[in-house]
Protein backbone atom coordinates (compact mmCIF):
# COMPACT_ATOMS: atom_id res chain seq x y z
CA UNK A 1 0.00 0.00 0.00
CA UNK A 2 1.30 3.47 -0.91
CA UNK A 3 2.68 5.59 1.89
CA UNK A 4 0.28 8.40 2.94
CA UNK A 5 1.08 11.86 1.55
CA UNK A 6 0.46 14.94 3.67
CA UNK A 7 0.14 18.28 1.89
CA UNK A 8 1.58 20.58 4.52
CA UNK A 9 3.09 24.00 5.18
CA UNK A 10 5.80 24.12 7.81
CA UNK A 11 4.18 26.85 9.97
CA UNK A 12 0.54 25.88 9.44
CA UNK A 13 -0.93 24.92 12.81
CA UNK A 14 -3.60 22.80 11.09
CA UNK A 15 -0.92 20.83 9.24
CA UNK A 16 1.01 20.58 12.50
CA UNK A 17 -1.94 18.96 14.31
CA UNK A 18 -2.08 16.22 11.71
CA UNK A 19 1.69 15.71 11.76
CA UNK A 20 1.51 15.17 15.52
CA UNK A 21 -1.33 12.65 15.19
CA UNK A 22 0.47 10.72 12.44
CA UNK A 23 3.64 10.65 14.55
CA UNK A 24 1.84 9.55 17.71
CA UNK A 25 0.20 6.71 15.79
CA UNK A 26 3.56 5.86 14.22
CA UNK A 27 2.14 6.07 10.69
CA UNK A 28 4.95 6.66 8.16
CA UNK A 29 4.11 9.42 5.67
CA UNK A 30 5.64 11.66 3.04
CA UNK A 31 5.28 15.43 3.04
CA UNK A 32 4.40 17.39 -0.07
CA UNK A 33 5.13 20.98 0.85
CA UNK A 34 2.66 23.66 -0.20
CA UNK A 35 3.99 27.21 0.29
CA UNK A 36 1.26 29.56 1.47
CA UNK A 37 3.30 32.61 0.44
CA UNK A 38 5.38 31.75 -2.64
CA UNK A 39 3.93 33.31 -5.78
CA UNK A 40 0.85 34.47 -3.92
CA UNK A 41 0.35 31.03 -2.39
CA UNK A 42 0.72 27.62 -4.04
CA UNK A 43 -2.55 26.56 -2.40
CA UNK A 44 -4.39 28.69 -4.96
CA UNK A 45 -2.98 26.95 -8.05
CA UNK A 46 -5.27 24.84 -10.23
CA UNK A 47 -3.39 21.64 -9.44
CA UNK A 48 -3.82 21.99 -5.69
CA UNK A 49 -7.44 23.13 -6.00
CA UNK A 50 -8.15 19.67 -7.38
CA UNK A 51 -6.73 18.22 -4.15
CA UNK A 52 -8.44 20.67 -1.79
CA UNK A 53 -11.30 22.86 -3.06
CA UNK A 54 -10.87 25.16 -0.03
CA UNK A 55 -7.31 25.93 -1.17
CA UNK A 56 -5.96 25.33 2.33
CA UNK A 57 -3.64 22.90 4.09
CA UNK A 58 -3.56 20.20 5.24
CA UNK A 59 -4.78 17.53 2.87
CA UNK A 60 -3.99 13.87 3.42
CA UNK A 61 -3.91 11.18 0.74
CA UNK A 62 -4.32 7.83 2.49
CA UNK A 63 -5.97 4.47 1.78
CA UNK A 64 -6.67 5.58 -1.78
CA UNK A 65 -8.68 8.61 -0.59
CA UNK A 66 -8.00 12.32 -0.17
CA UNK A 67 -9.19 14.05 2.99
CA UNK A 68 -9.19 17.74 3.90
CA UNK A 69 -9.72 19.63 7.19
CA UNK A 70 -7.47 18.69 10.07
CA UNK A 71 -10.08 17.45 12.54
CA UNK A 72 -11.80 15.20 10.01
CA UNK A 73 -8.38 13.81 9.05
CA UNK A 74 -7.46 13.10 12.67
CA UNK A 75 -10.80 11.41 13.36
CA UNK A 76 -10.34 9.25 10.26
CA UNK A 77 -6.92 8.20 11.54
CA UNK A 78 -8.41 7.42 14.94
CA UNK A 79 -11.28 5.38 13.51
CA UNK A 80 -9.22 3.40 11.00
CA UNK A 81 -6.13 2.97 13.18
CA UNK A 82 -7.44 2.78 16.75
CA UNK A 83 -4.18 1.42 18.12
CA UNK A 84 -2.28 4.09 20.08
CA UNK A 85 -5.64 5.72 20.73
CA UNK A 86 -5.95 9.52 20.78
CA UNK A 87 -9.55 9.49 22.01
CA UNK A 88 -10.54 8.20 25.47
CA UNK A 89 -12.98 5.31 25.89
CA UNK A 90 -15.07 7.24 28.42
CA UNK A 91 -17.90 9.18 26.72
CA UNK A 92 -17.53 12.23 28.98
CA UNK A 93 -13.81 12.47 28.29
CA UNK A 94 -14.38 12.00 24.55
CA UNK A 95 -16.81 14.92 24.61
CA UNK A 96 -14.27 17.07 26.46
CA UNK A 97 -11.60 16.26 23.88
CA UNK A 98 -13.97 17.30 21.07
CA UNK A 99 -14.93 20.42 23.01
CA UNK A 100 -11.33 21.65 23.32
CA UNK A 101 -10.55 20.73 19.71
CA UNK A 102 -13.56 22.71 18.51
CA UNK A 103 -12.82 25.80 20.59
CA UNK A 104 -9.31 25.92 19.12
CA UNK A 105 -10.09 24.85 15.55
CA UNK A 106 -13.31 26.86 15.18
CA UNK A 107 -13.08 29.64 17.77
CA UNK A 108 -9.41 30.68 17.68
CA UNK A 109 -7.33 29.47 14.75
CA UNK A 110 -9.55 30.63 11.85
CA UNK A 111 -9.58 34.19 13.20
CA UNK A 112 -5.78 34.46 13.06
CA UNK A 113 -5.36 32.44 9.86
CA UNK A 114 -3.20 33.91 7.08
CA UNK A 115 -6.11 34.72 4.78
CA UNK A 116 -7.88 36.68 7.57
CA UNK A 117 -4.73 38.56 8.62
CA UNK A 118 -4.11 39.64 5.03
CA UNK A 119 -7.65 41.03 4.92
CA UNK A 120 -7.26 42.80 8.31
CA UNK A 121 -4.06 44.46 7.12
CA UNK A 122 -0.46 44.73 8.27
CA UNK A 123 -1.08 47.57 10.75
CA UNK A 124 -3.83 45.81 12.70
CA UNK A 125 -3.01 42.10 12.34
CA UNK A 126 -1.01 41.72 15.57
CA UNK A 127 -3.65 43.43 17.72
CA UNK A 128 -6.38 41.42 15.97
CA UNK A 129 -4.63 38.08 16.50
CA UNK A 130 -3.84 38.84 20.13
CA UNK A 131 -7.47 39.74 20.87
CA UNK A 132 -8.94 36.52 19.47
CA UNK A 133 -6.24 34.23 20.86
CA UNK A 134 -6.64 35.75 24.34
CA UNK A 135 -10.41 35.42 24.14
CA UNK A 136 -10.18 31.79 23.07
CA UNK A 137 -7.49 30.88 25.58
CA UNK A 138 -9.60 32.24 28.42
CA UNK A 139 -12.23 29.66 27.45
CA UNK A 140 -9.70 26.86 26.97
CA UNK A 141 -8.09 27.55 30.36
CA UNK A 142 -11.51 27.41 32.03
CA UNK A 143 -12.36 24.11 30.30
CA UNK A 144 -9.00 22.61 31.23
CA UNK A 145 -9.52 23.51 34.87
CA UNK A 146 -12.18 20.79 35.09
CA UNK A 147 -10.72 18.07 32.87
CA UNK A 148 -6.93 18.36 32.66
CA UNK A 149 -4.62 15.84 34.26
CA UNK A 150 -1.08 15.54 33.01
CA UNK A 151 -2.46 16.55 29.60
CA UNK A 152 -5.59 18.29 28.31
CA UNK A 153 -8.02 15.53 29.24
CA UNK A 154 -6.72 13.24 31.94
CA UNK A 155 -3.30 11.64 31.87
CA UNK A 156 -3.24 10.33 28.29
CA UNK A 157 -2.37 12.34 25.17
CA UNK A 158 -5.44 13.03 23.03
CA UNK A 159 -6.43 14.96 19.92
CA UNK A 160 -6.96 17.96 22.20
CA UNK A 161 -3.21 18.07 22.89
CA UNK A 162 -2.54 17.83 19.15
CA UNK A 163 -4.58 21.02 18.73
CA UNK A 164 -3.33 22.89 21.80
CA UNK A 165 0.43 22.83 21.23
CA UNK A 166 0.40 24.46 17.76
CA UNK A 167 -1.98 27.15 19.03
CA UNK A 168 0.40 28.00 21.88
CA UNK A 169 3.15 28.43 19.26
CA UNK A 170 0.86 30.83 17.36
CA UNK A 171 0.17 32.76 20.54
CA UNK A 172 3.88 33.25 21.13
CA UNK A 173 4.37 34.25 17.50
CA UNK A 174 1.92 37.11 18.05
CA UNK A 175 3.46 37.98 21.44
CA UNK A 176 0.40 37.05 23.48
CA UNK A 177 0.95 37.29 27.25
CA UNK A 178 0.46 33.68 28.34
CA UNK A 179 0.90 34.24 32.08
CA UNK A 180 -2.87 34.20 32.72
CA UNK A 181 -3.01 30.63 31.37
CA UNK A 182 -0.95 28.43 33.73
CA UNK A 183 -2.66 25.14 32.79
CA UNK A 184 -2.11 25.74 29.08
CA UNK A 185 1.54 26.58 29.73
CA UNK A 186 2.06 23.53 31.94
CA UNK A 187 0.65 21.15 29.32
CA UNK A 188 2.70 22.79 26.57
CA UNK A 189 5.88 22.34 28.65
CA UNK A 190 4.94 18.72 29.34
CA UNK A 191 4.73 17.99 25.62
CA UNK A 192 7.48 20.13 24.11
CA UNK A 193 10.12 17.39 24.33
CA UNK A 194 7.86 14.46 23.41
CA UNK A 195 9.42 12.83 20.30
CA UNK A 196 6.19 12.90 18.26
CA UNK A 197 5.69 16.59 19.01
CA UNK A 198 9.32 17.49 18.37
CA UNK A 199 9.31 15.72 15.00
CA UNK A 200 6.14 17.63 14.01
CA UNK A 201 7.54 21.04 15.04
CA UNK A 202 7.76 23.65 12.24
CA UNK A 203 11.53 23.90 12.62
CA UNK A 204 11.85 20.18 11.83
CA UNK A 205 9.93 20.34 8.53
CA UNK A 206 11.59 19.96 5.13
CA UNK A 207 10.15 23.26 3.90
CA UNK A 208 11.21 25.26 6.97
CA UNK A 209 13.46 28.16 5.88
CA UNK A 210 17.10 27.53 6.86
CA UNK A 211 17.26 30.73 8.90
CA UNK A 212 14.40 29.46 11.08
CA UNK A 213 15.31 25.79 11.42
CA UNK A 214 17.01 24.79 14.64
Amino acid sequence: MAKPVLYSYWRSSCSWRVRIALNLKEIPYDIKAVSLIKGGGEQHCNEYREVNPMEQVPSLVIDGHTFVESLSIMHYLEETRPQRALMPQDCYKRAKVREICEVISSGIQPLQNLIVLIYVGEDKKKEWAQHWIMRGFRAVEKLLSSCAGKYCVGDEITLADCCLVPQVFNARRFHVDLRPFPIILRIDRELENHPAFRAAHPSAQPDCPPEVAK
